[in-house]
């Protein structure tokens, strides 16, 4: 049995288990049933998984793709210890389970991954870079100049017609008032 911590803040954490069944009873294992039964979870030591986010491949189904390139496409895993595990990866057999972060709902939770689950590695999503060069001006620093902000023309007709409106709305309901008294 293999525990893991799991952090309700975490992201981009993608976690790969290897399942070790006949085709034949994968769907069963990692499909939550009607009932509520989920043996996934179960066998996760999970106390929150959300179905949504679990993915189950099954290796042959991918074809001349290779798992680790799946992951890396999928998920966007890359790093040196991604490719010193990508020929670890690429022997396993069967099916797998692919698990981003958002699977545990963002719920703290330990888990106790048991048969027939066997945990193969944890990776870390790749983050986006910013493009371009470094924002240099003083208000993207985020220093405002203290000079209050001038009304347009255009604004203070806008304010003017908005006052103009408010007094006919006020007009109307009071000629109404009036009228029902």
């Amino acid at each position: 049995m293999t525990a893991m911590q799991i952090n309700g803040s975490e992201s981009g954490v993608v976690r790969l288990f290897h399942l070790d069944l006949p085709p034949e009873a994968v769907e069963r294992f990692t499909t939550q049933a009607g009932t509520g039964e989920y043996p996934l979870q179960y066998a996760l030591g999970a106390s929150r998984l959300r179905p949504a986010f679990v993915d189950v491949v099954a290796i042959r189904d991918l074809g001349s793709m290779s798992l680790s390139a799946y992951l890396a496409e999928a998920y966007q895993l890359s790093g040196e210890d991604f490719r010193q595990m990508a020929p670890r990866i690429d022997a396993l057999r069967g099916h797998v389970v692919v698990l981003p972060s958002q699977a545990f709902d963002h719920v703290s939770q330990e888990l106790s991954v048991a048969s027939p689950l066997r945990w193969v590695a944890s990776f870390h999503e790749e983050t986006a870079r910013p493009r371009g060069p470094a924002l240099r001006s003083k208000s993207a620093a985020g220093t405002i100049s203290g000079a209050p902000a001038r009304a347009t023309p255009r604004r203070r007709l806008l304010m003017l017609a908005l006052i103009g409106l408010a007094v006919l709305v006020l007009l109307v309901l009071a000629a109404l008032s009036r009228a029902m008294s």
